[in-house]
């Protein structure tokens, strides 16, 4: 039953998020550790050729602090962009931003570009998660954003240049199993403080 999984995912929500707090606390250092995994997985990840378009979001609460990743990417090239939120039920808008551009304030504690920001489309995006596991499924905020973002992007790409969808998190934020539905979407890839992590059943790179 739909209500049945909405409760149990609002459960472990809950519990995942305290875990997540108390774990940020402990590892001030973990937002430029991963930035140096992603930078050193370059190749896998679609970032050593061309510049790409790559979303990533800015952290929030005990959210892996995100900045040095962003510096790093557009240290490298690449035009970086940040998730918008235009209307509830709906796909995400992406806005170009960089390293020192103006942020305003998005709601809910989120910081994004102004309106004024040109709309881009990511080829690689870096989603935030409260929890994953090793079949790259991820439990999210209960909006259900980056799932109708990632299910519009992936049927609009071209058969052969699909959007590279890779979850950003501590390692203590892994389980043996997300609670799912048929409109949860997969990740490709998930980084962490310490170290990139494959799925068996990759459908990418």
């Amino acid at each position: 039953m739909i209500t049945d999984l909405s409760s149990i995912k609002s459960n472990e929500r809950k519990a995942a998020a305290a875990q997540r707090d108390q774990f940020a606390r402990q590892h001030p250092d973990a937002g430029q550790k991963l930035c140096e995994h992603v930078m050193a997985a370059a190749d896998e990840l679609g970032l050593s050729g061309s510049p790409k378009t790559v979303s990533v979001f800015w952290s929030m609460g005990s959210e892996i602090d995100t900045r040095p990743l962003l510096t790093a990417l557009g240290a490298a090239g690449h035009e970086t962009c940040l998730p918008v939120v235009v209307a509830k039920a709906q796909p995400l808008e992406f806005r170009a931003w960089s390293v020192g551009a103006p942020l305003v304030d998005g709601g809910f504690g989120t910081s994004i570009p102004p309106a004024s920001a040109k709309v881009v489309t990511p080829d690689i995006l870096f989603v935030p998660l409260l929890m994953f596991d090793a079949a790259g499924f991820r439990l999210g905020y209960g909006g259900g954003f980056y799932d109708r973002t990632l299910e519009k992007l992936r049927l609009n790409a071209p058969a052969d240049a699909p959007p590279l969808a890779v979850g950003i998190a501590f390692s203590a934020q892994r389980v043996d199993t997300v609670p799912r539905g048929p409109h949860d979407q997969q990740l490709d890839r998930v980084v962490t403080e310490t170290g990139l992590m494959r799925f068996a059943n990759e459908t990418s790179c």
